[in-house]
C-alpha cells in the first residue's frame, strides 16, 4: 500500500467489556496490516470510545435491569463530535441498542451480526451453533441475519445456557480459568453433536476463555469479521 488518499476515522463503541476492546484494536490493526500497511501513516485512524459504565446490555433485554441506551448514546455521539465516520461496536448484545443511535449521530454502523451471517453463507453453512449472553438469544439478535441468509441457528439448552453466562461473566471479571474454558467447550460440542457445522462466538468475550482446537467444527470469531469489514469500509475512499 503506497497511497495515503482519504481514509474515514473509525470509532470503536467499547468498554463492553474492557478485554473485549484490546483484542478487537488488536485484530483491527492484524487486519489493517493484512491489506499491505507498511507503516504507522498507513493504518486506520482509530477513536476508542472504551466506557465500562454502560449498564448491562444483557440484563435489560431480559426486563431486569437499566436501559443502556443514554450511556451508549453518549459514547456514540462523542465518537461523532471526534470526527469519526465509521462506528464499530465490539459487544454483540449492545447492536440491540446502537443501530438508531448510529443513524442519529449520521455514522455508518458495520454490524458484527450482519458480517458474521454474511460470512457464514458465503461459507455454504446452513446450520450454525451461538455461544453467545441471554439477552442476544433472547432478543433474537442474530435470528433475522442468519435466516435472510438461509443459516438456521442452534442454541444451548437452559442449563448450558446458564454454564455460559457463568463463563461470560469470569471473562468479564477476570477470573476465567480452565473451568471456564472446558464448560464453553463442552457447549460448543454439544450444538455440533445436533448439525451445528460453525459455532459463532457470539459474543466477544468468548474467544478469550475457550479454545477453538478443543471443538470438533471451526468456531467463527465476529470479532475478527468486524475488524476486516470494518477496515475495508474505511479504506474505501481512498479508491
Amino acid at each position: 500500500m503506497t497511497s495515503l488518499g482519504r481514509t474515514r476515522m473509525v470509532g470503536v463503541l467499547g468498554g463492553m467489556g474492557p478485554a473485549a476492546t484490546v483484542d478487537f484494536y488488536g485484530k483491527l490493526v492484524a487486519e489493517t496490516a493484512a491489506t499491505g500497511a507498511t507503516g504507522d501513516q498507513e493504518h486506520v485512524p482509530v477513536v476508542i470510545w472504551g466506557d465500562p459504565r454502560v449498564p448491562d446490555r444483557s440484563t435489560s433485554l431480559l426486563g431486569q435491569g437499566e436501559d443502556p441506551t443514554p450511556q451508549l448514546r453518549r459514547g456514540v455521539e462523542a465518537l461523532g463530535r471526534a470526527g469519526c465516520e465509521v462506528l464499530a461496536v465490539p459487544c454483540n448484545t449492545a447492536h440491540a441498542f446502537v443501530p438508531r443511535l448510529a443513524e442519529e449521530a449520521g455514522l455508518e454502523l458495520v454490524s458484527i451480526v450482519e458480517v458474521t451471517a454474511a460470512a457464514l453463507a458465503a461459507d455454504g453453512v446452513r446450520t450454525a451453533g451461538l455461544l453467545a449472553t441471554t439477552g442476544t438469544l433472547r432478543a433474537d439478535l442474530y435470528g433475522p441475519a442468519l435466516r435472510r441468509h438461509g443459516v438456521t441457528p442452534i442454541e444451548p439448552d437452559e442449563p448450558g445456557q446458564r454454564e455460559v453466562m457463568a463463563a461470560i461473566a469470569a471473562v468479564k471479571g477476570g477470573r476465567a480459568g480452565r473451568e471456564h474454558a472446558d464448560t464453553l467447550a463442552a457447549q460448543a460440542r454439544s450444538m455440533a453433536a445436533r448439525g451445528a457445522r460453525r459455532v459463532v462466538a457470539a459474543c466477544t468475550e468468548v474467544l478469550l476463555a475457550l479454545d477453538p482446537d478443543t471443538v470438533p467444527v471451526p468456531v467463527v470469531d465476529p470479532a475478527r469479521l468486524l475488524a476486516r469489514e470494518v477496515v475495508r469500509v474505511a479504506l474505501a475512499a481512498r479508491g
